[in-house]
């Protein structure tokens, strides 16, 4: 598991990002590895105009759901417990590691927060697509490198997709943000 959290780690390009510890407890149970998060600098090493004021929260979303990775599908799943669905699983994450309630469906939690044009997503972004001939039926949690953790449906457990290729990436709608 250490070895799929660094590897997985090296996603996040534009973020540095320092794991510090792993427990040997299973995903299910343990909470996210705690994080050394710098956020973005100017060439002056001053904070970047416009950088999320939460980037640290927005680090944290990110971690938290990659370490829900294999956990099993099941529709209206709140906890890894029991199984994520894909609103549940965006719930889940942000209850847990921003302390942010976010609840109902996609399409609920797409009526929520800031529109993001595609390529000004951020780790910790929400993507939402049309996946059953209907505006914002499913969503997932960007992480960076034009790719998204989600719990995909009932053959599969959580995992992450392209938002460039791939079924997914012709289904894409929107991105929102939570953090700005």
């Amino acid at each position: 598991m250490l070895a799929r959290r660094h590897s997985l780690a090296t996603l996040f390009a534009g973020s540095t990002l320092v794991l510090m510890g792993c427990g040997a407890l299973p995903y299910a149970r343990q909470s996210p590895a705690p994080v050394a998060v710098r956020a973005p600098a100017a060439a002056d090493g001053g904070p970047v105009a416009g950088a999320p004021a939460n980037h640290d929260k927005a680090s944290e979303v990110v971690l938290f759901a990659l370490g829900l990775l294999e956990t099993d599908y099941r529709f209206g799943g709140k906890n890894p417990e029991a199984g994520l669905d894909c609103s549940g699983m965006v719930s889940y994450v942000f209850e847990k590691s921003a302390d942010l309630r976010m609840a109902g469906s996609a399409a609920d939690l797409a009526r929520k927060g800031k529109p993001v044009p595609a390529a000004q997503l951020r780790p910790g972004d929400l993507v939402f697509f049309n996946t059953r001939n209907r505006p914002h039926s499913h969503v997932g949690i960007y992480i960076g490198d034009d790719r998204f953790v989600h719990a995909p449906n009932n053959r599969g457990k959580v995992r992450t997709e392209s938002l460039k290729q791939g079924w997914f990436a012709a289904r894409f709608e929107e991105g929102r943000t939570y953090f700005d």
